[in-house]
């Protein structure tokens, strides 16, 4: 349990037991005094307080300085009790039980956890056919994210691309992989990093060679765990948009497909272009060479029917080092349509001193 705990003056025990259980779901203690004066040296640095109206009408009797992230619970939110307690020492918010209590779960996590920083990003990178260098692709922006001093989450979503973890050459590092995880629900980001493989800031949220395609609410909880952490979280996607891969579709600020400039990969793409252009996903097209019919990026991006983000040209040695588990270059045209992505990401990009 994280000592990190939100204040708690409450007298009613019905509501002090309802506060416990969703403390406890959410993986941290509160930390309960019995009146206003036990309250003045925590009041402070409490990263979040509740007070029920008893226990306000105590604290502004007490006459602790207003501060923010105060919260009045009340069986009635309504109530001319809740919304004066609320006025008399300025709560941010009157919330209800039962009714707010996923939104009150997630603000006491959110304390414990000591979130509060700006919220991460969301990338999704599918191939425009197979063997497009998609999985590739995704790994690359999220190494250039931790070399520009972000940290990043890098989530497999194919149950068939054989894991990310052998692209950054970490399959034998220690950590779980989606067959050991039984994720649902909210997922404290801290605890889901440290049990995640990686380094150098990466995390690999990868498969296990078997085959397993996670639910998609473990899709949708791991990801949202990332952003809440200010992570920069990229999820590699099969070209089939199965249901595993819409969850993370749904929540991508950005969903970039790489398309070989090839005739066939471009008639390939275009039919999944209009699947994501009917789910609303906001796409852009990575265009990769060589291009053998001579093909440019804007004949590719017209033929697909996306935006054009970027040409990304053939480099050479790049097959061979992935086949070493080597996965550290610094330069070439991988690492700057990487960073390419990033910055339509609205990411900072630049390599951190």
């Amino acid at each position: 349990m994280t000592e990190n705990r939100p204040l708690v003056l409450v007298n009613n025990e019905t509501m002090l037991d309802e506060l416990l259980r969703l403390a406890a779901a959410a993986g941290c203690d509160l930390r309960r005094v019995p009146d206003a004066p036990a309250a003045r040296p925590l009041w402070s640095d409490a990263p979040l307080v509740l007070l029920d109206p008893p226990g306000a009408r105590e604290i502004q009797h007490e006459r602790l300085p207003r501060r923010d992230r105060v919260v009045i619970v009340s069986p009635d939110a309504q109530g001319v009790d809740a919304l004066q307690a609320a006025v008399d020492v300025g709560a941010d918010r009157v919330v209800e039980l039962p009714t707010a209590e996923a939104w009150l779960a997630d603000a006491i996590a959110d304390a414990a956890e000591g979130a509060g920083g700006p919220p991460g990003r969301v990338l999704a990178v599918v191939g425009g056919r197979g063997g497009a260098g998609a999985s590739v692709f995704a790994a690359a922006v999220a190494r250039a994210a931790t070399r520009s001093g972000h940290r990043a989450m890098l989530v497999d979503c194919d149950p068939l691309a054989g894991g990310l973890d052998l692209v950054l050459g970490a399959e034998s590092q220690d950590g779980l992989r989606w067959p050991q995880m039984n994720v649902k629900g909210r997922v404290a980001f801290s605890s889901l990093r440290d049990a995640l493989p990686g380094s150098e800031g990466l995390k690999v949220v990868s498969g296990a060679r078997k085959g397993f395609a996670p639910e998609p609410d473990a899709v949708t909880a791991v990801i949202e765990a990332g952003r809440r952490g200010g992570d920069i979280v990229v999820c590699d996607l099969p070209r089939d948009l199965s249901a595993t891969a819409g969850a993370a579709l749904d929540l991508a600020d950005l969903t970039i497909m790489v398309v070989p400039a090839e005739l066939r990969a471009c008639a390939s793409a275009s039919l999944v272009a209009e699947r994501l252009k009917d789910r609303g996903v906001v796409a852009r097209v990575l265009v990769r060479g060589p291009a053998p019919g001579g093909l440019t990026a804007d004949d590719v991006a017209e033929a697909v029917g996306l935006p054009l983000l970027s040409w990304m040209p053939h480099q050479r040695g790049l097959a061979a080092a992935l086949e070493r588990g080597e996965f550290s270059g610094r330069r070439g045209p991988l690492i700057s349509a990487a960073r390419r992505a990033l910055e339509t990401l609205g990411v900072d990009h630049r390599v951190a001193s």
